[in-house]
């Protein structure tokens, strides 16, 4: 009887493989709201980082101003001009890049773009902003949180029908990539998810 009694508590004891696919199944799906929960926390983290990167640089334009009597304009090689945040949508297109590194060098007194400025600096970047994020390599461009480089025009001081404001136009496409084209009206606009200063 000992034997009989010993062998039933040990059944009583143990879990069934049903208990166990239950509990690694509720397991399985926390862990994916964990998952989503946080990669939805980093992109919102991102955006604020991206939001306050813009005022600050505004502001740096706004004291570059100042100084100087008008915003950065490339009237060399017309970077500035070119880009236009109504119709060029891909931030990795050659004038994303042209135009920020103009501003770069503009607003850090860097003018080789070396990394080490000369002249007079209105703000300084810390390096996880700057492409590439090697530090001995000359800067390509302002980086945005997302890793695409940040858009600046002053396309519509020459042409109303570009850009957006009459001073400067300064924003990140928030990770929208590479795989974005106009669309057509009525509807949202890409514009409508960038992180923005108008």
């Amino acid at each position: 009887m000992t034997e009989r009694f010993s062998s039933d508590v040990r059944r009583r004891d143990a879990f069934t493989i049903v208990e166990m696919i239950i509990v690694l199944a509720t397991i399985l799906i926390l862990a994916g709201l964990v998952l989503a929960t946080s990669g939805y926390v980093r992109n919102k983290g991102k955006r604020s980082r991206a939001e306050v990167e813009i005022a600050a640089i505004s502001v740096a334009l706004e004291n570059y101003k100042a100084d100087n009597g008008i915003y950065p304009i490339d009237t060399v090689a017309g970077t500035t001009g070119a880009l236009d945040a109504r119709t060029m949508l891909n931030p990795t297109v050659p004038e994303y890049g042209a135009a920020s590194v103009f501003l770069y060098k503009q607003l850090s007194g860097d003018l080789i773009g070396n990394r080490i400025p000369t002249g007079k600096s209105y703000f300084t970047f810390p390096p996880r902003m700057l492409l590439p994020s090697n530090q001995t390599q000359t800067v390509t461009a302002i980086a945005d949180p997302f890793g695409f480089s940040y858009g600046y025009s002053t396309a519509n001081q020459s042409n109303p029908g570009k850009g957006y404001n009459p001073t400067f136009d300064i924003w990140s496409t928030g990770g929208t990539g590479t795989d974005v084209s106009p669309v057509p009206s009525p509807g949202p606009i890409p514009q409508d998810q960038w992180i923005k200063n108008w």
